[in-house]
């Protein structure tokens, strides 16, 4: 029995050891998601021309039901057109912009009204995570509520919204912009309620007990135990809140009719589809943008917080 124990220390002591994975310098890991955006964007645009390459021109239908769209180039262009759409000026008109410095200024405005939006629906979202956490009965009562108000469009509630800013007396003007940014929190406050709410949660029963041993507080409890333990949970919310934010601007501003954002330029260039089908993608891609600058913006608010996010919850 002996000479067996020895014989498998001798064999195990022999064996090679696993080779450790390379790590990546902190520089590269930090660019690898850019890079992995840029590949998923050239797959994007090479599938895009795959499509108008193969699918003919009036579309692929089976029957009489229409499978695939048209590939005619005013309604598919090509992506170096698109491409090339954006350094053109904006109009005919002699020292115009060009249109992706008219892209870029609406997408600014859009920005800062989103930016107000997400910080309306983060502190909004964060007060009714922490009522429904503190209080069993808010939470049986108020997270269907929450779950419930996602139901209703925007574009039914814009108009009310609109309407309502405009007969305010807080002793300043109402501008249009503060009624975009109430509505675009609408859907932002939504995930950041729920993602507290469950971070909130999720500390253990051994956690909570061992606290209430100590006879602490709950504002203790919840700054020593549940904060930190609801950050995994609590940034992907935010993220996506930051997300929900931008689309909640671009159709508030389509809804209400707000000139100057990005929103509203979409809604004007769709009238160039058939004379200058480049030209309406151009707001497109830039709502795009939008969305990764916001959700890039609030992921670098997660660098100092790298401690808690080991086990980050994928939103």
């Amino acid at each position: 029995m002996t000479a067996g124990v020895d014989a498998a220390v001798v064999t195990a002591a022999a064996a090679p050891a696993p080779r450790a994975r390379r790590a990546w310098p902190r520089p590269v890991r930090a660019l690898r998601p850019v890079a992995l955006g840029l590949v998923a964007l050239v797959l994007l645009a090479g599938l895009w021309e795959l499509v108008k390459a193969v699918v003919p021109d009036t579309g692929w239908s089976i029957g009489e039901r229409l499978v695939l769209p048209r590939t005619t180039d005013l309604a598919m262009p090509h992506v170096t057109d698109m491409l090339a759409r954006l350094g053109e000026p904006l109009t005919a008109q002699p020292g115009a912009d060009p249109l992706w410095l008219a892209v870029l200024r609406a997408g600014g405005t859009s920005l800062r009204i989103a930016a107000v939006s997400w910080v309306i629906g983060v502190v909004v979202g964060l007060l009714l995570a922490l009522l429904m956490a503190r209080f069993r009965i808010a939470r049986s009562a108020v997270l269907p509520l929450v779950v419930l108000s996602q139901t209703v469009p925007l574009i039914a509630l814009a108009p009310l919204v609109k309407g309502w800013g405009s007969k305010l007396e807080l002793g300043f003007t109402w501008e249009p912009w503060m009624s975009v940014a109430v509505i675009a929190s609408y859907l932002a406050f939504f995930p950041v309620a729920v993602g507290a709410l469950r971070g909130l949660t999720s500390p253990d029963a051994l956690h909570r007990d061992l606290f209430a041993a100590y006879a602490t507080s709950w504002t203790q409890e919840l700054v020593r135990l549940r904060l930190p333990a609801s950050v995994p949970h609590l940034l992907p919310a935010l993220r996506l809140a930051a997300t929900s934010a931008v689309l909640g601007v671009v159709v508030a501003e389509v809804s209400t009719g707000m000139p100057g954002g990005i929103g509203r330029m979409i809604l004007e260039f769709a009238n160039f589809a058939s004379s200058d089908p480049a030209k309406p993608w151009a707001p497109i891609f830039g709502a795009v943008l939008l969305g990764l600058v916001a959700s890039g913006a609030v992921a670098l608010l997660g660098t100092g917080l790298g401690r808690f996010r080991r086990a980050e919850v994928v939103a």
